[in-house]
C-alpha cells in the first residue's frame, strides 16, 4: 500500500514538474496568461509557469515566412485587365500584438496585399507595370506595413511573380515588339550603309588629295630640275664667255678671233651662194681677200671702241 502511495506521489511530482518547467526552442515566443489574463511573453530557453494558474495561450513563430498570394484580377490606369500573383515574406516582430491585435494575421496580410496590389496597379499604365515592377513592389510593401504595424507584423519583401494580360493585348504587344525590332534593324542597316558611303567618300577624297599632292610635288621637282638646268647652262656660258674674253685680250687671242670671224664670213657667203639661184655681187667685194678685209675692219672698229684691249 505504501509503495502505491509513494509511486502516486512521485508521478504527481513529475507531472507537476513537467507542467512547471517549459523549454522554448529558438525563434519561438509563448504568450502566457495567468487566470485568463495576459501575463508575459516568454522567449527561447528554460522558462517556468505555475500549473493550473498559468497557461500557454499562443505559440508564435518569430521566423520569416513566405506566403503565397493567390492570383487576382486588377485593372490598369488605361483600363486593361491583368491577372497578377505574388509572394509575400513576413516576420512577427511583436508576439503580443500578433496574438491579441488581430484574429489571424496571415489571412489579414494576404487580403491587405491583394487590395494594395490592385490599388497600385490602378495607378499605372500597362507598359509601366512591366517597366516599374521593382517600384511597384516597394509601394505595396509600404502600404502593407502601414496597416500591419498594429498587428506586430512586418513585411520584409514582396515579389510579383507573374503579370498576365489578356490574349488580345499579348498579341498587340507582340506585333509592337516585332515592329520595333524591324524598325531597329532598318535603322541599323541604313546607318551601316551611310557609314559605308562616308568611308568610301573619305577614301576617294584622301586618294584625290594624295594624287594632287603627288602631282604638285612632281611639278615642283620638275620645275626645280629645269631651273637647275638653266642655271647650269647659264653658268657654263658665262664661264665660256669669260674664258673667251680672257683669251681675246691677248695678241694670240685677237688673232684667233680675227681668223674665226673671217672663217664665219666666208662660210656665210658660201651659204648664200648655195641657197640662191642667182647671186649678184661686186667682183671686188666677192673675193676672199675682200671678205677678210671686211672682217679685219670690224675687228679694228671693236678694238678702237675699247672692247678688245
Amino acid at each position: 500500500m505504501n509503495l502505491i502511495v509513494t509511486g502516486a506521489l512521485v508521478l504527481a511530482v513529475l507531472i507537476l514538474i513537467s507542467k512547471t518547467v517549459v523549454i522554448l526552442p529558438q525563434n519561438m515566443a509563448y504568450i502566457i496568461e495567468r487566470l485568463g489574463k495576459y501575463y508575459e511573453t516568454q522567449t527561447a530557453g528554460l522558462q517556468f509557469v505555475i500549473p493550473f494558474i498559468d497557461r500557454i495561450a499562443y505559440r508564435v513563430s518569430l521566423k520569416e515566412s513566405a506566403i503565397d498570394i493567390p492570383s487576382q484580377s486588377a485593372i490598369t490606369k488605361d483600363n486593361i485587365s491583368l491577372t497578377i500573383d505574388g509572394v509575400l515574406y513576413i516576420k512577427v516582430m511583436e508576439p503580443y500584438k500578433a496574438s491579441y491585435g488581430i484574429d489571424n494575421y496571415v489571412y489579414a496580410v494576404i487580403q491587405l496585399a491583394q487590395t494594395s496590389m490592385r490599388s497600385e496597379i490602378g495607378k499605372l499604365d500597362l507598359d509601366k507595370t512591366f517597366e516599374e515592377r521593382d517600384s511597384l513592389n516597394i509601394k505595396i510593401i509600404h502600404a502593407i506595413n502601414q496597416a500591419s504595424a498594429a498587428w506586430g507584423v512586418q513585411v520584409m519583401r514582396y515579389e510579383i511573380k507573374d503579370i498576365n494580360p489578356p490574349a488580345s493585348v499579348l498579341d498587340a504587344m507582340e506585333k509592337q515588339m516585332r515592329a520595333e525590332r524591324e524598325k531597329r534593324a532598318s535603322i541599323l542597316d541604313s546607318e551601316g550603309k551611310r557609314q559605308a558611303a562616308i568611308n568610301i567618300a573619305e577614301g576617294d577624297k584622301q586618294a584625290t588629295v594624295l594624287a594632287a599632292e603627288a602631282e604638285r610635288e612632281q611639278q615642283v621637282l620638275k620645275a626645280e630640275g629645269e631651273a637647275r638646268s638653266i642655271t647650269l647652262v647659264a653658268e657654263a656660258k658665262a664661264r665660256a664667255l669669260t674664258m673667251i674674253g680672257q683669251a681675246a685680250a691677248t695678241p694670240e687671242g685677237q688673232a684667233a678671233v680675227l681668223l674665226d670671224l673671217a672663217s664665219e664670213a666666208i662660210a656665210a657667203k658660201k651659204a648664200i651662194a648655195r641657197e640662191s639661184t642667182v647671186v649678184l655681187m661686186d667682183n671686188d667685194k666677192s673675193s676672199a681677200g675682200s671678205t677678210v678685209a671686211e672682217a679685219l675692219g670690224v675687228v679694228a672698229a671693236i678694238q678702237k671702241s675699247g672692247v678688245l684691249s
